[in-house]
């Protein structure tokens, strides 16, 4: 073994969390609960901090650096500081005597193909004695020995400074009327007066979340709606207006505390797992993002087909209603590219069936015909399936002899009740549980299942004395690996599908997971949401928190989920019209009360299926997003502030950019004829009117039931199609590249990114094609070139038919010309200002003059 390979070996002996083993066990009862009612923590009311501090401060003795990591042993222990790119520094922590369980566990954070990069060695003398310096490009980490202290700075900005660092202590809980003392660990910062936090996850209190504090476990929160302090995706991070990210490397059941409970001091708390904490930094935004994903992982770009609408509900009973469904879609001219099938695929009723996992033959009698009609009229059908083994399954005698479940103290598998029954766990953190789920999976692909639905993953109900065992023999409590638990069976399917389908792309639709999942295809949605107006006014905080830190595919039930005694029309326009503009178009609720268009009235029917269309035709452009998404992280929905370095208010939770070239402005109360739009800086057009309004501004914007605000930013390329009913018929053959043109933009610039739609990582493997616009404007003079990169793919278009729409073009021309050709059949229209240039392009380096 060379020295790089001994390098490289230590370092994922660290990653893994394996240099020390403790075995304690937590065997806390933990509490079991009903899946419709949400327990939030409760802060201890006889105490200002529900929590104590039992170490002392840290206090230098040496330090040590080798393979490019410096370590530093203090009084209470050893700090291992590591760079994992130019732009993050990782610390972990190891105890000389633990504080909790499972403090040897290992990063979920980090992406197993991750290579760290060398920390730069240095010191250097100060007032309070030497300084040690670990320096990651732009970035370092800088320790004080006399007292101790540790402080990141990017360039000569201070981001960060811990306050005790690491440290032990307890927490008190209260949970209804029970009161639990919790042995914890964890890390402590300080924060300056005005810094302000996003992140911990879905949760709705505004986008500064900073001032409260938040449990980190992972649970739903049925009917929510216009506040939720704890729900079904936590993150242990944040992310600060002075653009960093401090992510807290912990798996297990916490809490964060930020600057609530004391001044200016970020606090991170663990009942169990390893005590580690990144901090990321950037120069923007973006950068910020792509920093973190290249150390957790960037979103695999799902299948074409997942870009389209959803046909979904709480549920279809039988086969003939699945068919009947689709066929209405059809008839009525809506497009539609999938189908989701609920619980009731593998039993009749809600409760006493999960855990089959497998067709129910009286109400699905020929599933595998059916799987294959439905791929034939290009709809790909996706089914639900849960990790709870019923113990009234038709699997749970096997799921027992195979020992594939978590385990009691005594080793028998743990059994608990809750709303659908009394069950067992599938053990997803080793190869038993592991191999049993997926030859289930696999059986199910083989009929022609084409997308998998996760629920329940939090998991909803996860007994703290379940005990789950990891690959390398270790037991763990659940409460040590709670919130990676969906993260894992993500991991789990994700691997399978690309051992067993290596070119397909996978659709993964999960309620909960970690830190990273999305480098394993998960797409996450916001949960339960109540089907009101309160439940539709989150939706787009929700989707901009998470899509912050990596998961952009975040998206909500459209129209709503729970609840609701009769179908308000306003409402579920609102949200389907909104839904265009979010990740995934996927209208989902209970089934009183229809969530498919097709089952509504005509008006509704109408209004609506030009929002589908128009989401159909978008495909290039929201293509081109999944594509940014997947080579930086780049979010599909973003915050109005992220391009804008100026721009320091975090808190605007109403409306945000669909890319970079829409802004929207949803919806989310009733009745209205007029709304307050405040633009951000540059020049928008409203784009159902064309109407021209300045950024920087706010702007009283008339609506109707029609339409909903959304305005195109002034030197903005939008790829379009026609209109298609499945993305089977999907081609880019005939383009139409929409401009707005505006004086005061004088260069643009755009792309579109394609490829077969389906192949797993073809953009990886160099099979696709960018084509890339560029703009110049001089007043009334007007340049483009059009090119094109890639190796392309099966199915590319050999030329395509263009339609150049050029917006707020304000005169006619006097010549327009591409390449060398004059062009005498364009179209101008006076009245709503617009060039139309249509022409051949063979993807040759192409130009186009107005003048």
């Amino acid at each position: 073994m060379n020295d790089a390979m001994m390098q490289s070996s230590r370092k994922m002996t660290k990653r893994l969390g394996v240099s020390k083993v403790f075995l304690g066990i937590s065997l806390v009862t933990g509490l079991v609960l009903n899946p419709l009612i949400t327990v939030q923590a409760v802060e201890n009311k006889n105490n200002d901090k529900p929590y104590t501090i039992a170490s002392k401060a840290h206090k230098y003795v040496s330090h040590s650096y080798q393979n490019g990591e410096l370590t530093v042993t203090t009084t209470l222990g050893d700090v291992t500081f590591s760079a994992l790119n130019d732009s993050a520094i990782e610390a972990v922590f190891n105890a000389k005597q633990a504080a909790v369980s499972a403090s040897n566990l290992p990063s979920y954070t980090i992406s197993e193909t991750h290579q760290d990069h060398t920390l730069l060695f240095s010191q250097k003398a100060s007032q309070q004695g030497n300084v040690l310096v670990g320096s990651a490009g732009n970035m370092r980490v800088e320790i004080t020995t006399q007292p101790y202290s540790v402080s990141y700075f990017k360039g000569k900005q201070l981001l960060v400074k811990e306050e005790q660092g690491f440290y032990s202590g307890t927490v008190i809980e209260q949970q209804d009327s029970q009161t639990q003392t919790h042995n914890v660990h964890g890390v402590r910062f300080n924060l300056n007066d005005s810094e302000q936090l996003l992140g911990t996850g879905e949760r709705v209190l505004g986008m500064d979340r900073r001032g409260h504090r938040l449990p980190l476990y992972n649970r739903a929160h049925y009917g929510y709606e216009t506040e939720s302090v704890q729900m079904n995706y936590s993150l242990p991070a944040v992310m600060s207006n002075k653009q960093y990210m401090l992510l807290f490397d912990n798996s297990a059941k916490g809490w964060v505390d930020l600057a609530k409970s004391e001044h200016n001091v970020l606090q991170f708390e663990a009942v169990a797992g390893r005590n580690a904490y990144i901090v990321v930094a950037g120069d923007s935004y973006p950068e910020l993002i792509a920093n973190y994903t290249d150390i957790s992982g960037t979103q695999p770009i799902l299948p074409r087909w997942a870009f389209g609408n959803f046909a979904s509900r709480f549920g279809y009973r039988t086969q003939q209603e699945v068919m009947d469904t689709v066929a209405k879609f059809k008839a009525l001219n809506i497009p539609l590219d999938s189908i989701i099938i609920d619980l009731y695929w593998f039993g009749k009723d809600i409760q006493g069936h999960m855990g089959n996992l497998a067709w129910d033959k009286d109400a699905f009698p020929e599933p595998e015909k059916m799987l294959r009609e439905l791929r034939e009229q290009g709809i790909q059908p996706i089914l639900i399936t849960e990790p709870f083994i019923l113990s009234s399954s038709k699997r749970w005698d096997d799921a027992v002899s195979q020992k594939v479940l978590a385990k009691d103290v005594e080793g028998n598998p743990k059994t608990f009740d809750f709303y659908f029954g009394n069950t067992g766990i599938v053990d997803v953190f080793n190869d038993t549980g592991r191999n049993w789920f997926n030859n289930i999976y696999q059986e199910l692909a083989e009929q022609g299942v084409q997308g998998w639905w996760g629920d329940l993953g939090e998991p909803e109900v996860h007994p703290s004395d379940a005990l789950h065992t990891l690959d390398n023999g270790q037991q763990v409590s659940a409460d040590a690996i709670h919130n990676a638990y969906g993260h894992q069976w993500a991991k789990m399917l994700f691997q399978h599908l690309q051992t067993t389908q290596p070119e397909q792309r996978p659709f993964i639709l999960m309620r909960a997971g970690a830190a990273g999942s999305q480098r394993y295809g998960m797409v996450p949605w916001t949960g339960d949401v109540n089907r009101t107006w309160g439940g539709l006014k989150p939706q787009v905080e929700l989707s901009l928190q998470m899509g912050m830190f990596g998961l952009g595919y975040t998206h909500s039930d459209l129209g709503g989920f729970a609840g609701g005694e009769q179908f308000n029309k306003e409402l579920y326009i609102r949200w389907l019209q909104y839904g265009v503009f979010q990740p995934i178009y996927r209208p989902h609720g209970q089934e009183h009360i229809p969530s498919e268009v097709v089952f509504h009235d005509k008006e509704t029917q109408d209004i609506l299926r030009q929002f589908i269309e128009l989401r159909y035709q978008m495909m290039p452009y929201n293509y081109t997003l999944a594509y940014q998404n997947s080579q930086s992280g780049l979010p599909l929905m973003r915050p109005t502030f992220m391009d804008d370095a100026a721009n320091t208010d975090l808190s605007n939770k109403d409306s945000y950019l669909w890319g970079d070239a829409f802004f929207v402005h949803p919806i989310t109360s009733a009745n209205l004829s007029s709304v307050d739009v405040t633009l951000p800086e540059g020049v928008w057009f409203n784009y159902f009117t064309g109407k021209k309004l300045e950024g920087g501004k706010t702007h009283k914007v008339e609506i109707n039931l029609e339409q909903i605000p959304v305005f195109v930013k002034a030197g903005a390329f939008v790829p379009m199609v026609e209109k298609f009913q499945t993305t089977q018929n999907y081609s880019s053959e005939h383009l139409t590249l929409h401009y707005w043109a505006d004086n005061q933009v004088q260069n643009a610039t755009g792309s579109m990114y394609e490829d077969d739609g389906h192949t797993m990582n073809a953009d990886k493997r160099g099979e696709f094609e960018l084509l890339n616009f560029a703009a110049k404007q001089n007043n009334s003079q007007l340049g483009m070139l059009l090119m094109r990169q890639g190796k392309g793919y099966k199915g590319i278009p050999k030329a395509r038919e263009i339609t150049l729409k050029i917006h707020n073009w304000q005169q006619q021309p006097k010549q327009v010309k591409v390449g060398d050709q004059i062009i005498q059949s364009y179209d101008w229209n006076n009245k709503n200002s617009t060039l139309t240039v249509k022409f051949n392009w063979q993807h040759q380096p192409l130009t186009l003059q107005v003048q």
